[in-house]
């Protein structure tokens, strides 16, 4: 297990960028707004030969336990206790702050390394910051701007002696990730972060009755039965016209690039409100992507009319998606955790489908009947001929038809053969893609 570093300071001081920086990719959100991540969230950070975990954390703030910033507070203060080694931010533009100080006490008295960096410092007026960063007892700080990436050799330096003694990776390849994507998504408020905690077995993420507290997608890894999953709580969607905040713009784009890199998404619905609008139109995203697709109906102990809401839920499901029938819908509570294992089994089940792999001998015999029972129109009385049937690949099932003229085939059509492949090969609730290829006729000049 690679040693894990956990970036620490007040809001505003660059943790969001310096993480972003230290694993490659903009995977956290950040905003010139103070107090934009939340959660805390871990990456697999890299630093010249220096490979580690790096966590982000929520800016640290004096306030009252049960208020949501205390609440982000004890996020924090968890990141620390796994952490090997502490990265205490500050801003050098602005100087040392009081709040920086009483944090500095409180780091102090965890017992864990500290690197004191000074961020910010690509120009001039972080020179007064930076010699005030000593007083704070920690030693030389590091100069750093995780922004233009300057003083990271400085930095390599002072984590090479704290992560000394572990493995680290020299020009082999990283083993590839086999961990089922499974991203959760949905409405603000209707119990995502509830039900990640509800599965990992701890206060992963943060919750409470506030709506929209997740703003980051938060990827987490986790085993469930033996199975790799990486598990990813999103910010809630909202209809387009309804955001007019930048910050929750970027939430929702950043929950958006979740579900096109997923490949299964569980869509978590509160029971009273049931399938709304907005809802259908996340669920439309999820199948357009060609990502398998389980609703989960949280809070169904609280539900008053059981049977009308699951009836109403399935016939709008019917209506909104017949090209993809079967999709599974499973009630649970995240609170007390009643549903959540039949819900992973839906998932499991969903991913099996979603890689099927059908033999090409009985594709074929499949055609041959399915043509026999209903053949293809003729328009302008030539017939539509369907040579051959191949499954070009799975992640969705995606099919590659022979046709001798594939511009004839009316949609209706299609959609016969796709309803048919459904049903005779058992790929309930997946999408389905059928490629139609033109076939040359060798006695016809092109």
């Amino acid at each position: 297990m690679a040693s894990t570093v956990a970036l620490i300071g007040r809001p505003n001081v660059g943790k969001s960028t310096l993480f972003n920086r230290l694993v490659g990719r903009r995977l956290a959100i950040v905003d010139e707004m103070p107090g934009v991540t939340r959660d805390r969230r871990e990456g697999e950070g890299r630093l010249f030969d220096l490979n580690f975990c790096v966590i982000d954390t929520a800016g640290l703030e004096e306030t009252a336990a049960e208020s949501l910033e205390g609440r982000m507070r004890q996020q924090t203060e968890r990141a620390v206790e796994e952490a090997e080694a502490v990265l205490f931010l500050i801003d050098a533009r602005a100087g040392v702050t009081p709040l920086d100080e009483h944090f500095a006490n409180w780091l102090r008295r965890s017992g864990k390394p500290i690197v004191l960096v000074a961020n910010k410092c690509e120009g001039a007026a972080a020179q007064g910051g930076l010699l005030e960063a000593h007083g704070l007892g920690f030693g030389e700080p590091v100069a750093l701007s995780g922004e233009h990436g300057l003083g990271l050799d400085e930095l390599h330096e002072r984590l090479t002696p704290l992560l000394a003694g572990e493995d680290q990776d020299d020009d082999d390849e990283e083993p590839a990730d086999d961990s089922l994507q499974l991203a959760i998504v949905g409405r603000p408020n209707v119990g995502k972060s509830t039900l990640v905690n509800q599965l990992l077995g701890e206060e992963r993420m943060l919750t409470g009755p506030e709506a929209g507290i997740t703003r980051d997608s938060i990827a987490i890894p986790w085993s469930y039965k033996g199975r790799p999953i990486r598990l990813v709580d999103t910010a809630g969607l909202r209809r387009r016209a309804k955001v007019t905040d930048k910050l929750e713009r970027l939430s929702a784009a950043d929950t958006l690039r979740v579900v096109d890199f997923a490949q299964v998404v569980v869509l978590l619905l509160d029971a009273d409100l049931g399938l709304e609008k907005q809802d259908l139109t996340i669920a439309r995203r999820v199948v357009e992507e060609g990502r398998a697709l389980v609703i989960g109906v949280n809070k169904w102990d609280a539900c008053a009319d059981r049977q009308a809401a699951m009836g109403a839920i399935r016939d709008r499901l019917e209506r909104s998606f017949p090209q993809t029938r079967g999709i599974p819908v499973v009630t649970l509570s995240a609170l007390d955790g009643k549903g959540v294992d039949k819900l992973m089994k839906a998932v499991i089940s969903a991913y099996e489908v979603w890689n099927k792999r059908v033999p090409t001998a009985a594709l074929n015999r499949w055609l041959e009947e399915i043509v026999a029972a209903h053949p293809p129109p003729a328009p302008g009385g030539r017939r539509v001929r369907l040579k051959y049937i191949t499954q070009a690949r799975n992640r969705p099932p995606t099919f590659a038809v022979a046709c001798s003229r594939p511009d004839a085939l009316p949609d209706s059509y299609l959609r016969y053969l796709e309803n048919a492949l459904r049903q005779d090969f058992d790929l309930p609730g997946t999408p389905i893609r059928i490629h139609m290829r033109r076939t040359r006729n060798p006695y016809v000049e092109e």
